[in-house]
């Protein structure tokens, strides 16, 4: 207590650990302007938290991967399961934070996550400092977020020159490129929408360039972002369109900055950044424009990564066990990235748990993991989870509307056909409870356009017999002499069709 006043949350944390009291007040100020800086710290704090209890316990950890160190506190029972399971939350909501666009966050639903966050580490610091201390910590009043973190980082950038404050706005303005980006990328009607998005998209990805550019010789982290960007072409409208080059000279220019981002990359994973090493072993793992496949460097450097926490490069290291038909150490990785919260991976183990591979054929383990990738929307989860259940005689009217869900997000962000063809058969036969035809013929040309546009002839043919069955189903409800709105959603999907 400070007279008759109660302690802040940030003194709540500090009085536990001055270490992770740093953590938890850089977590919170970045919570509303830059949510993404936010959870890293979380991910930090959670780090800390483990390595502080395992030394007040004399425990020495055997992994340097934040997952195996929380079980292995949890197998010599230093804090109960409510406790154990908040880490782990914690440590995945911090992944979550790395790659925002592939979890389909926005940026709201990623602010709220951070907010989330903050509250669930002053509960974890409460039960855990009620388990290891003699004497519980004080009461405190929980001070509100604030909105000024942003905006001194920028004055820090802008006026001070400070690097580090470049490269947190930098990584600002790309997580918010990136969510944008799919939003940009998904299927909609609204044109003159999708070119606004990506427009903003293209400023936002312009920005972070600059900023990445002004901090890449003085911060590490920031040279490999600054790599990343020209890897990418982040700033392709200052460096290209703005020199009204030819066709092939764009082309030549962009491969050059492409080759040299690459060659960015790999000076930041000499110097140890975990993100660079991760990228640079899956360069050597499928071939670059400046590196050649070679094995034996992928896993290196993958390893490396991996054992750093960094979720892909598990992922990418299962995958080159499993190219090698070393299984039962591409089971290892492919499931430590799971656990660590990356749904590519979780797809994955599922597929491998169910094939047996590297691992004890599971059927019930691979649906577990199946349904977790698909909630954390992982595509191909979502679209096998999705077709199982239209195929149930037996789903449930929830279940359904899950199904309905997970299709609706594979064609927003997959554009995937055999999506929208699933969807089509599924609100023409009306096994949603439901039929809607304009839906259906409308799901039903998108598919085609696809198809069309990738040559793939496979799926031209399961769409042609489907088109012809709606086309007649229309025409049928059309002769019952339907109502005038009813006459209206028919003519039109039959106008889509024809």
């Amino acid at each position: 207590m400070k007279g008759n006043c109660l302690i802040t949350d940030i003194e709540f944390v500090s009085q536990f650990s001055t270490e992770l009291g740093e953590d938890y007040a850089c977590a919170k100020s970045y919570v509303r302007d830059i949510p993404t800086q936010a959870l890293v710290f979380v991910r930090s704090f959670t780090h800390k938290l483990a390595a502080l209890v395992a030394k007040q316990q004399q425990l020495q950890f055997t992994s340097p991967n934040l997952y195996d160190r929380i079980e292995q506190l949890n197998q010599h029972r230093l804090l109960d399961v409510t406790a154990i399971r908040a880490m782990h939350k914690l440590r995945a909501d911090g992944n979550r934070g790395a790659h925002p666009e592939k979890y389909h966050l926005t940026q709201a639903q990623l602010v709220a996550l951070a907010e989330k966050s903050i509250h669930q580490i002053l509960a974890l610091v409460s039960k855990v400092s009620a388990q290891l201390c003699e004497q519980a910590l004080p009461k405190y009043r929980f001070v509100a977020f604030d909105s000024f973190a942003g905006r001194d980082l920028c004055y820090r950038a802008m006026m001070h020159n400070d690097h580090h404050a470049q490269y947190l706005v930098a990584m600002s303005f790309k997580a918010q490129a990136l969510m944008a980006q799919e939003q940009a990328n998904t299927v909609s009607l609204d044109q003159t929408s999708v070119d606004n998005t990506a427009a903003e998209v293209q400023r936002l990805f312009s920005q972070a360039a600059y900023w990445f550019a002004q901090a890449a010789p003085f911060e590490d982290a920031a040279l490999f972002e600054h790599g990343v960007s020209l890897l990418h072409g982040y700033d392709q409208i200052s460096a290209v369109a703005n020199a009204h080059p030819s066709k092939e000279d764009a082309q030549a220019q962009q491969k050059a900055q492409s080759k040299q981002g690459e060659l960015f990359i790999a000076k930041a994973a000499s110097v140890g950044v975990v993100e660079a090493q991760a990228l640079l072993g899956y360069f050597y793992l499928v071939g670059s424009q400046a590196f050649k496949v070679d094995l034996a460097k992928a896993q290196t450097l993958l390893t490396q990564a991996a054992e750093a926490e960094n979720v892909e490069a598990m992922s990418n290291l299962g995958v080159l066990f499993y190219q090698s038909q070393q299984l039962e150490q591409a089971y290892l990785w492919v499931n430590k990235a799971a656990q660590s919260g990356y749904p590519h991976a979780m797809y994955h183990l599922a597929l491998m748990l169910a094939n047996g591979e590297g691992c004890q054929q599971d059927e019930a383990e691979s649906d577990r993991w199946l349904q977790e990738a698909a909630s954390q929307g992982q595509l191909d989860a979502m679209l096998h989870c999705a077709t199982q259940i239209l195929h149930d005689d037996c789903a449930s009217k929830e279940a359904l509307v899950k199904a309905e869900a997970y299709l609706h997000d594979v064609i927003k962000y997959g554009h995937n056909v055999a999506a929208m063809i699933e969807l089509s058969v599924a609100l023409a036969d009306g096994i949603l409870g439901r039929i809607d035809v304009m839906q259906s013929a409308y799901l039903l040309t998108q598919a085609k356009l696809h198809a069309m546009q990738n040559s793939n002839e496979i799926q031209l043919q399961v769409i042609e017999p489907l088109w012809q069955s709606l086309l007649m189903q229309i025409e049928r409800v059309i002769e019952l002499t339907p109502s005038e709105d009813e006459l209206t959603a028919l003519l039109e999907a039959k106008r889509l069709l024809i």
